[in-house]
C-alpha cells in the first residue's frame, strides 16, 4: 500500500510528466513555425482563477489577534491561494493531517524568527531564509549561507517559498517533509550549531512563552517534533505565485514585455528549459522535481576523482563516512549519490522551482552562477563535462539576444510582493553582464567541442492559446 507522501510524490510526477509532454507537443509543433515570421502573440483566459485582488500569504501573527483566533480549540488557516498556484497542487501537497491552524502556524513563526534556536544566539531559519528576501540568503557576497561562528556550509540556502509543494526538501532531497527538515538545520555543526534534540528542547522550555504555548497547543512539555512541526506549519502559510508572468497566462497581453514573451518561447522551445523545469495549469512550479547532474559541480574541481574516491569509500560498506564527509567537504558536490549511494545520482541536484528565481541569486546548489546570464551561459555550452553528465544537456547555440530574452522571462516569476527587489536585482545584475566567467560561444555555437546537436526553433505562440495552460 502506498504511504501518502509516496502519492504525492506519484501525484507530483504525474503532473510534471504532463508539463513534459506540453512541453514536447509545443516544441513539436514548433518545427513548422518559421522563426522569422512568428505568429503573433495571443493569449487565452486560464480557468477560473480570480485576479482581482491579489491574495497575500495567511499574516498567522495577524490572524493569532483577531477575535476567535486563538481560541482553545485549533482554528484552520484556509488558504486565499494566489493566481498561479492551483488549489488541485495545495490539496496535493497539503494533507488534511498537515493543514496549518492559526495556533501552530504563529507559535511556528516565532521559532522560525528566533535565533535562540541557534547554539549562540546568532541565527535563526530567518537569518539564512530572510522574509524580506523572498525567504532566501542575501546576505554578503558568498556564495554559500554563514552558519555559527561565520562558519559557511558547501550549499547555498533555497527559498522556502512554495517549499510546501516539493516533493522532498534540500538540494539533494534527503528530507521527505518540511517537519524532517526543519530538524535538520538547527543540528547541523556549521549552521546553527546545537549538539543534540534535548539540547534544543531543554533551551526552548526555558522561554516562559514557548513553554504556555506548547502546553496549550499540545498538552504536554515541548519536544523535539513539536519544534519542528510548528515550524513546517508556518511554512506551510508561505505559498507565491501572482506574478506578471500569471497574468499574462491570464489574458493580460500588457503583463509582461515582448522581449519576455519571446523569452518564454525559447523556454519552451530552443533554450530547452521545460524539460526539466516543466510547468502547467495545475503545477506552475517549473520543476520536475527530479534529480539532474547538469555539470555543476565540475566546473571548479576534478569531479570524476572525487566521484572515484566516494564510490571506493562506499565499497568499503562505511557509508557513515560518506554522511559525515559530505557535511563540511567538497564531497558535498557529489548530491543525492548521498542519499541514495546509486550511482546514478552522482552529482545529481533537485531541479529548483524557478518561481521567484529572479530575487534567489546565487543560483544553483554551491552559489556559483551569480546571475542569470551565468546561468544561462552554462546551460548554452551544454554544462561541463563529466562522466555523469545528464543525457539531456547538450549545447543551445543561443545567441546574446536570446539569451536576454529569457533572462527577461525569467524576471517575469517574481510574486508581485517583491516587484521593488525584483527590479533591484535585474540593476544588479544586468551591470554584472560585463563579467562573464561561464560564456563560451565556441562550444554552444558548436565551433568547439562535440556536445551535440542545438534544440528547435522557438515556438512563439502562448502556449494558452492551444490549451496548454
Amino acid at each position: 500500500m502506498q504511504t501518502s507522501r509516496e502519492k504525492l510524490i506519484a501525484s507530483l510526477a504525474l503532473v510534471a510528466a504532463v508539463g513534459v509532454l506540453i512541453a514536447m507537443a509545443i516544441a513539436f509543433s514548433s518545427q513548422d513555425t518559421p522563426p522569422s515570421t512568428p505568429a503573433p502573440l495571443r493569449s487565452t483566459p486560464v480557468p477560473p482563477q480570480s485576479t482581482s485582488a491579489p491574495p497575500r500569504p495567511i499574516n498567522v501573527a495577524q490572524a493569532a489577534k483577531d477575535p476567535g483566533g486563538p481560541a482553545e480549540k485549533a482554528t484552520a488557516l484556509k488558504p486565499d491561494l494566489p493566481i498561479g498556484i492551483s488549489k488541485q497542487l495545495y490539496s496535493l501537497s497539503v494533507s488534511a493531517a498537515r493543514e496549518p491552524t492559526v495556533q501552530l502556524a504563529a507559535l511556528g513563526e516565532k521559532l522560525f524568527n528566533d535565533k535562540r534556536l541557534s547554539v549562540d544566539d546568532s541565527l535563526a531559519c530567518a537569518t539564512c531564509h530572510d522574509p524580506a528576501k523572498g525567504f532566501s540568503d542575501h546576505r554578503g557576497n558568498s556564495p554559500t549561507s554563514a552558519g555559527v561562528q561565520d562558519q559557511h556550509g558547501q550549499r547555498n540556502a533555497p527559498t522556502v517559498l512554495n517549499a510546501m509543494f516539493q516533493a522532498t526538501q534540500f538540494w539533494d532531497g534527503r528530507a521527505p517533509e518540511l517537519e524532517d527538515q526543519a530538524k535538520l538545520p538547527i543540528l547541523n555543526p556549521v549552521e546553527m550549531g546545537q549538539k543534540s534534540p534535548e539540547d534544543v528542547v531543554a533551551k526552548v522550555a526555558k522561554v516562559p512563552e514557548y513553554a504556555d504555548a506548547f502546553k496549550s497547543l499540545f498538552q504536554h512539555e515541548p519536544n523535539y517534533d513539536d519544534i519542528a512541526s510548528a515550524i513546517a506549519a508556518f511554512e506551510r502559510t508561505q505559498y507565491s505565485g501572482n506574478a506578471p508572468f500569471d497574468h499574462f497566462m491570464a489574458g493580460d497581453k500588457q503583463a509582461i514585455s515582448d522581449q519576455a514573451q519571446r523569452g518564454f518561447a525559447l523556454f519552451q522551445g530552443k533554450g530547452r528549459c521545460s524539460s526539466c523545469h516543466a510547468a502547467n495549469g495545475i503545477s506552475s512550479l517549473f520543476s520536475d522535481q527530479k534529480f539532474h547532474n547538469i555539470g555543476i559541480a565540475a566546473h571548479k574541481q576534478n569531479f570524476e576523482e572525487l566521484a572515484r574516491k566516494a564510490v571506493g569509500i562506499l565499497k568499503t560498506g562505511d557509508t557513515k563516512q560518506i554522511d559525515e564527509l559530505a557535511l563540511q567537504t567538497s564531497y558535498s558536490e557529489l548530491g543525492r549519490f548521498l542519499v541514495t549511494k546509486n550511482m546514478a545520482d552522482i552529482g545529481t541536484f533537485k531541479s529548483e522551482t524557478l518561481r521567484n528565481i529572479g530575487i534567489t541569486a546565487p543560483y544553483m546548489h554551491d552559489g556559483s552562477l551569480a546571475t542569470l546570464w551565468d546561468v544561462m551561459d552554462h546551460y548554452n555550452k551544454g554544462g561541463v563535462a563529466n562522466p555523469y553528465l545528464d543525457g539531456g544537456m547538450q549545447r543551445l547555440a543561443l545567441s546574446e539576444d536570446e539569451i536576454d530574452d529569457l533572462v527577461a522571462f525569467l524576471f517575469t516569476l517574481t510574486d508581485d510582493r517583491f516587484a521593488e527587489f525584483n527590479k533591484a536585482e535585474l540593476t544588479r545584475q544586468t551591470a554584472l553582464k560585463t563579467n562573464r566567467p561561464q560564456r563560451d560561444a565556441e562550444i554552444a555555437e558548436g565551433r568547439k567541442g562535440d556536445v551535440g546537436d542545438v534544440g528547435t526553433n522557438p515556438d512563439l505562440r502562448n502556449p494558452a492559446t492551444i490549451g496548454a495552460f
